[in-house]
């Protein structure tokens, strides 16, 4: 009898044990599927991806790098000796010289005036990031401090901006081939930001100083986007600057944001002041207002950088030959100008239709 006991219990103690070994086995089985599912999720699920990658920015103050930038460290960035190139109401732009050798672009945007959200400034970061574009400069690198200082990363471009290459008077402005060669690739270069992209990057602050050029005058669209990192007051602050240096689109008087029109609008500015080497007009009128186009061409014929143009400037055609250019395609090249800084949004040509009319100019040169 007492065997028998001796059995049951030794049955049931080792029933026990396989059941909790069992159990125990599939506790650890599920909690792997788990952890593998959250894995796949992070793959499958960029937003639930960027928020983990952002609490550990968030924690580590890491320095993100980009295309370009993958050799950078924190001790490049913070430590480099930095010359001020520029102020502006919402941050300082720096050239910073690294134990390399290499010459950096840094733009700092003080803490009062970007938005507060780490996620969303590292949503923006990471869309900026990604964009590449032989008209573009690309952001390289970005950097979040403890104190919400944050610092975008950029090469430098010795060659400085379009605004002193027009200011300066050396000839080279006041040629035709050098004019269409820096209006198409900004035109190139907005119309990647508008609609090659999964969602269109508005630039907000297009301007000529925001032009840097390379070799053989190539140009590069800087600081696009940078709008989507400042808060409202930054933005208002932006806008009149804007207004101050002969940017403002009429419609920014009522409505707070950029639009693909806006940039639409600062761009014609931008052709103007090339064609015309003036600076643009300040204040609270328009480019449209006072700007006539019967009255430029006219004033325009008579300055000596437009006698240049027309007279002595020559350029080569598709057949071989060469042309002087003429009039007409002056005239045609202002009135897309003008046509962009129409004060009614709604008739502004987008970027397709000012690529067209330009690539059609450059046919007829």
């Amino acid at each position: 009898m007492e065997k028998s006991h001796m059995i049951i219990l030794i049955v049931t103690l080792s029933s026990s044990f396989v059941i909790f070994l069992i159990l125990f086995l599939i506790c650890v089985c599920t909690r792997k599927r788990s952890a593998g599912n959250e894995a796949w999720d992070k793959e499958a699920n960029p937003e639930l991806k960027k928020q983990t990658e952002v609490e550990d920015i968030e924690v580590k103050g890491d320095l993100i790098r980009f295309e370009g930038g993958e050799d950078l460290t924190c001790f490049d960035i913070l430590d480099a000796p930095g010359e001020v190139i520029g102020k502006s109401s919402y941050g300082t732009l720096y050239r910073a010289n690294l134990l390399s050798d290499s010459v950096l672009l840094l733009r700092f945007l003080r803490p009062a005036c970007t938005v507060g959200k780490v996620q969303d400034v590292m949503h923006v970061v990471q869309l900026l990031g990604a964009v590449r574009h032989p008209n573009l400069v690309p952001l390289c690198g970005f950097y979040s401090g403890p104190r919400g200082e944050k610092l975008l990363v950029y090469p430098f471009f010795k060659r400085g901006n379009l605004a002193q290459f027009i200011r300066d008077e050396n000839g080279e402005s006041h040629k035709w081939e050098i004019i269409y060669k820096i209006s198409m690739g900004i035109v190139r270069g907005l119309d990647h930001l508008h609609t090659s992209l999964q969602r269109p990057i508005i630039h907000g602050n297009l301007k000529s100083k925001n032009i840097l050029l390379g070799r053989n005058h190539q140009p590069f669209v800087s600081d696009f986007g940078i709008h989507l990192l400042l808060n409202t007051t930054a933005l208002q602050d932006m806008i009149e600057d804007a207004e101050v240096e002969g940017y403002k689109a009429p419609e920014l008087t009522k409505a707070k944001y950029f639009t693909t029109q806006t940039d639409i609008y600062n761009l014609g500015v931008i052709l103007l002041e090339l064609i015309t080497g003036k600076e643009p007009i300040n204040g609270k009128t328009n480019a449209s207002e006072d700007l006539h186009l019967p009255a430029l061409i006219r004033k325009a014929i008579l300055d000596h950088r437009m006698s240049d143009l027309y007279h002595h400037d020559v350029l080569e055609n598709d057949n071989g030959g060469s042309t002087c250019v003429n009039e007409d395609i002056i005239i045609k090249f202002v009135q897309l100008a003008l046509d962009c800084c129409s004060p009614s949004p709604s008739h502004r040509p987008d970027i397709k239709q000012i690529c067209t009319r330009l690539e059609e100019i450059g046919r007829k040169s």
